[in-house]
C-alpha cells in the first residue's frame, strides 16, 4: 500500500511539471534591435546588407538571461535580445569597432542567421538568448 502511495504521489508531481520547461520561440526582430543607438556601434542581422569592412577585430558571443516576473514571453525575449546587443555595442565600442556584423541568435543548439526573426527560450520564470556576431570597423558610411 505504502508503494501505491509514492506512485500516486510521484504520478501528481510529474503531472503538475507538465508544461513547466522552457520552450523555444522564433520572433519578429524589434525594431530597436537594428535602429542605431547613443553608442554608434551599427547592428546587423544574418546577412544584412552593410559597407565595406575596414578593419576586423574578431567574433564575440554574449548570453542573457532575465526574469520573466509577469510579463508576456515576446517583451520577455525582447528584453534579454536588447540587453545581449548592449552588451555587444559596449564590447565593440571599447575595442574600437562601430559595428557588429553576421549576427546570430541561439538558444542550446536552436540558432537562427535570420534577418527579420531571433530565437529565444522562455520559462515561466525567465527568457534566454545567446547572440553572436563579428565585431568590425566599418568604411564610412
Amino acid at each position: 500500500m505504502k508503494h501505491k502511495g509514492h506512485l500516486a504521489g510521484m504520478l501528481v508531481a510529474a503531472s503538475l511539471l507538465t508544461g513547466c520547461g522552457t520552450v523555444v520561440r522564433s520572433l519578429p526582430l524589434p525594431a530597436a534591435a537594428t535602429t542605431p543607438d547613443t553608442s554608434g556601434v551599427a547592428i546587423y542581422f544574418g546577412t544584412q546588407p552593410h559597407p565595406d569592412v575596414k578593419t576586423s577585430i574578431g567574433p564575440r558571443s554574449e548570453s542573457v538571461r532575465v526574469s520573466r516576473g509577469t510579463q508576456a514571453e515576446q517583451p520577455t525575449c525582447d528584453q534579454a535580445l536588447a540587453e545581449a546587443l548592449n552588451r555587444l555595442r559596449i564590447y565593440a565600442k571599447n575595442h574600437g569597432g562601430n559595428a557588429v556584423v553576421n549576427v546570430t541568435t541561439r538558444f542550446h543548439e536552436k540558432r537562427s542567421e535570420s534577418t527579420s526573426e531571433y530565437t529565444c527560450g522562455v520559462s515561466g520564470s525567465a527568457g534566454a538568448i545567446a547572440v553572436s556576431g563579428d565585431v568590425v570597423q566599418l568604411n564610412a558610411q
